[in-house]
Parts: structure tokens; C-alpha cells; sequence
């Protein structure tokens, strides 16, 4: 596979050599078994107020039975509407952290116990008390933070039932699906506070909508509802709210569980293929296609699925 990679590099762009070479080291090694680990220990955090808690802003919840191998974080700062203070990012962070090696988890659900609120973007009291240097460097973090859930190797669905702006929608728009209420409000509204999205949502926004469209929600500060963000191809499926205002979530959930009993590691080397292809010429994307293929060929899972298509029965994917 390496030779035919080299035979072929002349294909790939100048700079794309290195990000398949980053690529190569994440696949190096044999594939091995989807093992659970342990879960994240939720320990004790440092509140807003600086005392120390027993609650977490964001927290981890592993479904069990049929659901097994869904995982949700979920997000609980109350008082500040999920608000992307110190703590709450920190926290994120570290928690994003701990699933990047997780293979016991197929796809990972962000969802809100705040009613009515996603995440309601920056912490405004807390951004007004930062220096120039302080904001810059937060939003840098801030941004890191996206990036780093969006290189998350498992599917990723935002479960939007409620408001989702700024940061919020930024949050949303770094997971590769999103599901939302008819009545979430969603919006990048940074030009109305004098400033522009900078956690990846002016690079995101374009590459999910469009150019045209994202320039005219960013340039306005346009809030968009769940109806016309599935029209526009903002999220992927809007559904009526219902009386617990939990509608998204369920719809997550239940997209989540269309994905559970796909194989684990060609829905993991699908999503390399199209988030590094998106990045780069055509030419060069088969190349990143064809390395992910050729990493699946080899696996149990592939001879279980060609096993089950001939015997006429479901699949029983073990992640091997």
C-alpha cells in the first residue's frame, strides 16, 4: 500500500504529502479491537465562584442495553445557559480529551439540560473582565476546543432544543450531524457585539451552507429557526418540539441509533476520508480514500459483512 501511495503522490497538492503523512501515523500499527475503557471519572471541578463543587458543568453519560456504545455529554451550567466560561471550557476540554482514544464509543450525542438553551455562546461577564491579551488568548483556547471536537474519530451529533448562538452554534456546527427543534433560534451573532465568529463558525458556517448564505447570516447576525436550518442544510433533520422540549435529543437518538450497528471502524475511516478530502483536490482525496479502504480490507468486520450478506442475516460487528 505504501509503494502504490508513492507511486502515486505526483497527484496530491504541495502540502498534502505532510497531512497524509499525519494520517499515515494515526492508522499506523494493526487495527485493533473496539475494547472499552474505562469511563471519565467526573471528579470534583472549581465552580465560577472558585469553591470547590461536587457537580460538573459538563458531564458524561454512557447509555446501556440496545444502546450501548451511545454516549452523551451533556451540558448543565444553569445559571449561565451553557454559557463558554472558564470552567464550562475547561471542562469540555478535558472530558473531549478522554474520548479521543475511546473505541468503546460509536457516537457521541452533545445535548443541553438547560431547558429551552443549547449553549448560549461566550460568557459575557466573565469577557468583560479579560484584557485584550486575556480575550485573545481565551478565544484562541476556544477555538482549539472545536477543533478538537470536530477531529473527534467517532460520529458526532449536536442535539439543538433550544437557543444555539455564537459559540453555541459554533459547538454545534464542529459535530459532523445536527438534529433540531422547530423552535431552536440558532445564529452566529458576533457582528452585533462588534466582532466575527472566531471559533471556526466563519470557516464551518461556509463549508455547511454555502458561501452566499453564510455570508449574509454572518454579515446580519440573522438568527435562524429549526424549519428554515433544515432548509438551508444548517442541521440535518428539525422536528416539532414536544412537551418535555427534549424533540431534538430524541431525533439525535434516534440517527444515533441508525448508526450503532454500522461497522465501528469503516464509519470511523469514512468520516477521515471525507473530513481529510473535503480539505484538498479531488485528485488527492481518492488518494485519502483509497488509504482509508485499504485499512479496512484486512479487518474481521469486512469478512463478517460479506459473511452476512451471503448467509442472508444482520451483521454482528465486533470492531475488530
Amino acid at each position: 500500500m505504501m509503494s502504490v501511495l508513492r507511486t502515486r503522490m505526483f497527484l496530491i497538492q504541495p502540502g498534502v504529502e505532510v497531512m497524509m503523512a499525519a494520517a499515515r501515523g494515526v492508522f499506523a500499527g494493526p487495527i485493533k479491537r473496539l475494547l472499552p475503557r474505562g469511563s471519565f471519572t467526573q471528579t470534583r471541578a472549581w465552580s465560577s465562584h472558585g469553591s470547590v463543587s461536587d457537580w460538573r458543568e459538563v458531564r458524561l453519560n454512557r447509555l446501556e442495553g440496545e444502546d450501548n456504545g451511545i454516549v452523551e455529554v451533556l451540558m448543565c451550567r444553569e445559571r449561565a445557559r451553557n454559557s463558554l466560561g472558564h470552567v464550562f471550557v475547561g471542562q469540555m476540554r478535558d472530558l473531549v480529551s478522554s474520548l479521543q482514544h475511546d473505541s468503546a464509543v460509536r457516537v457521541l450525542v452533545f445535548r443541553s439540560l438547560i431547558p429551552g438553551v443549547f449553549c448560549a455562546g461566550a460568557d459575557l461577564k466573565e469577557r468583560a473582565q479579560m484584557s485584550n491579551a486575556e480575550a485573545e488568548l481565551f478565544v484562541h483556547g476556544l477555538r482549539s476546543l472545536m477543533n478538537d471536537i470536530a477531529a473527534l474519530p467517532m460520529p458526532t451529533i449536536a442535539a439543538v432544543d433550544g437557543f444555539a448562538l455564537g459559540g453555541g452554534l459554533e459547538l454545534a456546527l464542529a459535530c459532523d450531524l445536527r438534529t433540531a427543534a422547530h423552535c431552536a433560534q440558532m445564529g452566529l451573532i458576533e457582528t452585533t457585539r462588534g466582532l466575527l465568529p472566531g471559533a471556526g463558525g466563519s470557516q464551518r458556517l461556509p463549508r455547511t451552507v454555502g458561501f452566499a448564505v453564510a455570508k449574509e447570516l454572518i454579515f446580519t447576525g440573522r438568527r435562524v429557526g429549526g424549519e428554515q436550518a433544515v432548509n438551508l442544510g444548517l442541521v440535518n433533520r428539525s422536528v416539532p418540539q414536544n412537551q418535555t422540549g427534549d424533540a431534538a435529543h430524541r431525533e439525535a437518538l434516534s440517527l444515533a441509533r441508525e448508526i450503532l450497528p454500522q461497522a465501528p471502524i469503516a464509519v470511523r475511516m469514512a468520516k477521515v476520508a471525507m473530513n481529510r478530502g473535503a480539505e484538498v483536490d479531488i485528485f488527492s482525496g481518492m488518494a485519502i480514500e483509497g488509504m482509508c479502504y485499504a485499512r479496512l480490507i484486512p479487518t474481521r468486520d469486512r469478512q463478517e459483512g460479506m459473511a452476512a450478506f451471503i448467509e442472508k442475516r444482520p451483521p454482528r460487528y465486533t470492531g475488530e
